[in-house]
């Protein structure tokens, strides 16, 4: 039985004067894989415009995609227009759900800022600092929701922000608590898990582990990964 070749990438940042077309690298990424991920930050700025143009070069990839929106996705405050914009194009845009393609189950969601281990910022203090925990947890909670939802063999977890600060390292310390949080580790070490995929750390290391040891990939565009490529390729 062959095995599902995943192309996993993040920060494509697709800005809306159309200076970096992603044809060439969806056409390539069809020819070597069976599914193409996106891990988030698939705009500049969060601009519909920007999401147009992200669709007209997906019309180049012939694979399914399965993606998550991140942080400059929601600058604009588009969000909505933006999602509708991607999964007209046919996107499994994810956020809290899971989908399976090609045998292989997609659990996604955004995830949030709060820093790691022992660092993990708590909700106590001000409101504002409440309202920020609380977004985490809810989150972390549209994950576990997701990964329920997973029957297939092989599961792959889709973030934007890292769950391990393993694979932010590279970037300056002072903001880790603003790359990710340990409770999405928490989360994932509760199912069995083949790999995780984020972003957002375009500084950061390729691989590291959550401590339950599930496999956890930072796909940013920038980071270098054994493919010499700005995708990864995982093997299911």
């Amino acid at each position: 039985m062959s095995k599902t070749k995943v192309a996993a990438v993040a920060d494509l940042h697709v800005k809306e004067d159309g200076s970096a077309s992603c044809t060439e690298l969806f056409s390539e990424i069809s020819r070597v894989a069976d599914v193409l991920v996106i891990a988030g930050d698939l705009t500049d700025l969060g601009k519909p415009v920007e999401a147009e143009l992200l669709a007209a070069d997906l019309k180049s990839c012939t694979v399914p995609v399965v993606a998550v929106l991140g942080n400059h996705d929601h600058q604009c405050n588009a969000v909505d227009e933006i999602s509708a914009i991607l999964m007209k194009a046919g996107v499994h845009l994810l956020n809290g759900q899971a989908v399976e393609v090609a045998g292989v189950g997609f659990a996604g969601t955004k995830g949030f800022v709060g820093g790691f281990g022992r660092h993990m910022l708590g909700s106590f203090g001000e409101p504002a600092i409440k309202t920020m925990v609380s977004e985490t947890v809810d989150e972390a909670m549209r994950l576990e929701n997701a990964l329920r939802k997973v029957s297939a063999r092989h599961s792959v977890v889709v973030l934007h922000y890292a769950p391990i600060a393993e694979t932010v390292a590279g970037e300056p310390e002072a903001i880790y608590p603003f790359l990710g949080c340990s409770r999405f580790a928490e989360t994932i070490d509760r199912f069995r898990v083949s790999a995780v995929v984020h972003g957002h750390a375009h500084r950061g290391t390729y691989r590291g582990n959550t401590p339950g040891g599930a496999p956890v990939y930072n796909v940013a565009a920038n980071v270098e990964k054994p493919s010499g490529r700005p995708y990864a390729i995982l093997e299911f």
